[in-house]
């Protein structure tokens, strides 16, 4: 079963490659231009995913797939890693048939060349924590 934060973490993956997120009636669109601040989501970003909570996800799909937000937030789905290019992607735990991948219909992904999606990072955290592991090495037992 796929969380809030797996796919408020699945939408923030695919906004960034240029992805939006469209009504069925096609009339709204979502494509926050800044995803991420620093160590956090934008506030654009995070408005759009209050908005699509505030509708249930209803009627709302991310381009390119099949599934609404709100069928994503229900226990019929989780976010796995795609094989083809690791992005974020929505499966039923007992399918057997294989969706596409929201990158098929990006020309020129996957990219190793460019840097990846990803989420924030705090940098005091982690640099603590590089911090922590270096002085364990360096201490003699």
């Amino acid at each position: 079963m796929a969380s809030r934060t797996e796919v408020k973490n699945y939408l923030a993956h695919w906004f960034q490659l240029g992805k939006q997120v469209v009504s069925d009636d096609g009339q709204t669109v979502y494509q926050p231009k800044t995803i991420i601040q620093g160590d956090r989501f934008s506030a654009e970003f995070e408005s759009c995913w209050q908005k699509l909570l505030e509708s249930s996800g209803h009627s709302y799909y991310l381009e390119g797939t099949d599934q609404t937000i709100e069928q994503l937030l229900s226990s019929a789905w989780d976010i796995v890693n795609c094989a083809r290019c690791d992005m974020p992607i929505p499966l039923t735990p007992a399918e057997i048939e294989w969706h596409a991948c929201p990158c098929h219909d990006l020309p020129n992904w996957p990219n190793q060349e460019i840097p990846q999606p990803r989420l924030p990072v705090n940098n005091h955290r982690h640099l603590g924590h590089l911090k922590d592991r270096l002085q364990a090495i360096a201490k003699p037992d």
